[in-house]
């Protein structure tokens, strides 16, 4: 390696992007195209950073595994940062299994990092855990240090476990600071933040009140029932109760858990789980098999009692009942969390991160566009769309998660 990659390659593990492209832009062999790669990466360059490595990989020999390795990992990443999720990660997988077989320990676990990264986008947060738990961690370079510990952190966060997660993010601000580079810093701040911010909101009769991370662990913990509208489910101690696919029964316990104490009227309920505004006889038949249903569901946690002019939630051992609300209105919250990171999501990508076709997450953005949400740039396949950053408040509860089948 001669002095002039050498110096590249310490530019850009500085994050100095700048300073490694003043010595190898004019350079066409394939170390310098790769450091130009990884350079037009941190540099927000993604498609062109793509494309250079992947003509590095091209050109080194059958005899440079162990580069074109590398060259796989940092295309990976730039993926990564493009939200192109849907490929096959068996590449990434063998490319760092021929990095581990010849000791680039480092690299090999950036490549396992960017396979949890991946996970933790499409909400399997189960599989993440696992392959986080195989990584040997210790003795790294402070900045993978930093990755490998804001990923433990961000999984700690989506599992509402706000304890471990502040020792993560406690040891990635630590592991930043010893790599003085800047970028990462400021995504450990920004990290940071989310457990001082609002997160959801708790209804009740005399209003709202918003809560941050903490406060709704403390709500989940406390033993009522929770009907929560973030992560669309029914919650009661360790009990949880998944109806993100059965709208129209979440529906109907939102209404009934906000009205709680009392009843709600028989045509508050149908317009609120059918979009009704003038039921007739068939809708009442229809609203009495729709709470029978729901009352089957939740034998274990309450009974559905009818009233002279509806129905009433009564919780089991007189437990209270709480409605957590997200932070932000609107029947599209998950896929405005997903695009609130500041990234440029393709509609491939939004579809596979939110379990759902393609075409619903195209019509979702059109209602969002057009309201002034989000915004998109390029064309055709080369579309991509982002929404402004959500300074205000936190969206992990919306993010999406791998639910178990209900």
């Amino acid at each position: 390696m001669d002095s002039l990659i050498s110096a590249a390659a310490r530019a850009l593990a500085a994050g100095d992007a700048l300073g490694a492209l003043k010595r190898v832009a004019l350079r066409d062999d394939p170390p310098a195209l790769a450091l130009r790669g990884i350079a037009m990466a941190q540099l927000g360059e993604h498609p062109r950073a793509r494309e250079l490595l992947r003509h590095a990989a091209r050109g080194f020999g059958a005899h440079e595994e162990l580069a074109r390795a590398r060259c796989i990992v940092a295309e990976a990443e730039v993926a990564l940062a493009m939200r192109e999720l849907g490929g096959s990660p068996r590449s990434l997988a063998a490319a760092a299994a021929t990095l581990e077989a010849r000791a680039d320990r480092a690299n090999a676990l950036q490549a396992r990092l960017i396979e949890v990264r991946r996970l933790l986008l499409l909400g399997r947060l189960e599989e993440a855990a696992a392959s986080l738990a195989r990584l040997d961690a210790r003795d790294l370079p402070p900045a993978l240090a930093t990755v490998a510990e804001l990923a433990a952190a961000e999984l700690a966060l989506r599992s509402l476990r706000t304890g471990p997660a502040r020792a993560a993010l406690e040891r990635a601000h630590e592991a930043a600071s010893r790599a003085r580079v800047p970028a990462l810093l400021a995504e450990v701040a920004e990290a940071r933040a989310l457990l001082d911010r609002p997160a959801a909101r708790r209804l009740c009769a005399g209003g709202e009140d918003s809560l941050n991370l903490d406060e709704v662990g403390a709500v989940l913990a406390s033993g009522a029932l929770v009907v929560d509208a973030c992560r669309r489910g029914l919650r009661s101690a360790t009990q949880w109760l998944p109806l993100a696919r059965r709208p129209v029964l979440f529906a109907l316990a939102r209404a009934l858990a906000e009205a709680w104490p009392g009843d709600v009227d028989r045509q508050a309920l149908i317009a609120r789980a059918f979009n009704i505004r003038r039921p007739d006889e068939t809708h009442r038949a229809r609203l009495r098999v729709e709470i029978g249903r729901l009352r089957a569901l939740v034998e274990g946690l309450a009974s559905i009692e009818a009233t002279a002019r509806g129905f009433v939630l009564r919780p089991r051992d007189g437990l209270a009942v709480v409605v957590l609300a997200p932070p932000i209105d609107g029947g599209q919250a998950s896929l405005v969390a997903l695009l609130s990171d500041g990234a440029a999501w393709s509609t491939s990508a939004l579809a596979l991160a939110l379990g759902a076709s393609q075409r619903t997450v195209q019509r979702a953005l059109v209602e969002l566009e057009a309201a002034g949400r989000v915004r998109s740039i390029g064309r055709a396949r080369a579309r991509r769309w982002l929404s402004p950053p959500l300074a205000g408040f936190t969206t992990i509860l919306l993010l999406p998660t791998a639910l178990p089948p209900e």
